[in-house]
Order: C-alpha cells, then structure tokens, then sequence
C-alpha cells in the first residue's frame, strides 16, 4: 500500500486504535493530521510516525462545533486538500435502559455519532475533489446486541447506518466510505467508561471465548483493515460495514 502525498485526518488519535492508525499511515508515506484532547499524547503519536515533522497536531474536542469548524481551517492552510477522513473518536458508557441517564446517552451520542456527522459535512467538499474516502470505526455493538452498553450500542448502530447512507450519496462523486466493526481490542476504553483494573482483566479473559479465533485484538488488527480499506486495493469497497472482531459477531450463545 502507497499513500506518499496523501493527507489523512484522524480523530481520537492520541491513544489505542487512533495512534496505531496513525503510525500506520506514516509508514505508508502518508501525511497526517492528528486530532485530541490531549496534546502530550498526540505528540507522543506524531513522535512514533515516521517524517513526524511533515504531521499536524491540532488539540480539540470533536463535540465542540467552533474547534471543529477552526480545526479544519487549520487543515486546509496547511495542507490545501484531504484525501482519507477516518472518524475514530468515541467514548463508551456503562449502563441500562434502567441506569443511563439522559446526560450519559447525550455525552455517547454527541461524541459517537453527531460529532462524525459534523465533521463529515465539512470534509466531503474536499474528498469530493480528491476522490478520496471515509473510515468511521464503528464497533461490533453496532451489528449485535449487548446488554449493559445501551448507548454505545445504539450510537454504533447509527455510525453503521451513516455509512451506508453516505457510501450510496457520494459513490456519483467517487468518493467511497466504509467502517470497521472492532470486537474487544486491547486500548483504554473500558477502563475510561468506568471499568477497573480488575473487572478489566476479567473482561480480557472471558472474552477469549466470546471471540471465535479465542483472543482478544489488538490495535494493529484494526489499523490493518483501516488502511487496507483506504488504499486503492479496496477501490471496489464502499457501504461495508468490516467486522474485524475475530468471528464474534457471527457467534451465539449456546
């Protein structure tokens, strides 16, 4: 895969699969725009992506209109185009229909879902003149059905659906969109949607069995489906939902 001259933005890129995305990409010769709250981490990404120097770091908050709005100014007096958007920000919840609040539902929507959706609208202007495409990284709880994580399920469900809808408007235009569909992957998700340390390596060593190929992933399973999917070797890929979760989704509980 060759992505030399191509300028990628990612979301949530200071840590777990956006950091792994990111040295990914510059491996490739890629360009990045690195994007998070917190900017000792994002310079610690760019510091592990080869041609560091040739990378923007932008600190900002996706669910925040203005940032956003500045942040892609930022990227197009930089850079003048976008070619790759890969929508990996997310939070998660714990909790059920009898224990999420209002305020934890708006918090995983806003992050998940309204978010992806804002930054869309602004990049497809300039994808469209690239060709380029869109990877939102999505979730397995978008495609099954999870006790305990009602919002994260329902905001990955609405990711799903985003990008089929936006595949099929902007194929015309050549411009393809996919998501990757990740099982329990190895970052710090859980442990920052309120899991302990302990309930977490609990977490780890049951879901050995809840994935078919009996581990968990790792954030270069996922970052390997992104790029494959944003490089012209998927060129005939578009409103694909990838499921990169180890055969979980196609498993029941017996």
């Amino acid at each position: 895969m060759d992505f030399i001259g191509k300028v990628v933005l990612i979301t949530g890129a200071s840590s777990g699969i956006g950091a792994a995305v990111a040295e990914e990409f510059a491996s490739y010769g890629a360009k990045l725009i690195l994007i998070g709250r917190n900017t000792d981490r994002l310079n610690k990404t760019a510091e592990n992506c080869l041609n560091s120097s040739d990378h923007l770091i932008i600190q900002a908050d996706v669910t925040n209109e203005e940032e956003v709005k500045q942040m892609f100014k930022t990227v197009l007096s930089k850079f003048h185009k976008l070619d790759i958007l890969i929508n990996n920000a997310g939070i998660i919840e714990i909790g059920s229909i009898e224990n999420t609040s209002l305020e934890q539902y708006d918090r995983v929507m806003n992050t998940n879902m309204r978010s992806m959706y804002h930054l869309t609208m602004l990049a497809v202007p300039e994808l469209k003149k690239t060709k380029g495409n869109i990877i939102n990284v999505s979730s397995v709880c978008g495609l099954r059905s999870f006790p305990g994580v009602l919002a994260y399920n329902m905001s990955k469900s609405a990711v799903d659906q985003f990008t089929k809808c936006v595949a099929l408007e902007l194929a015309g235009s050549g411009v393809r969109c996919n998501s990757v569909n990740p099982g329990v992957i190895i970052t710090e998700l859980h442990k920052r949607g309120g899991m302990n340390a302990d309930a977490y390596d609990k977490f780890l060593e049951h879901s050995k069995a809840t994935h078919a190929l009996g581990r968990v992933g790792e954030v270069k399973d996922v970052s390997n489906a992104i790029c494959f999917l944003a490089s012209d070797k998927a060129d005939f890929i578009t409103a694909c939902n990838m499921p990169v979760d180890g055969g979980r989704q196609a498993m029941c509980p017996r």
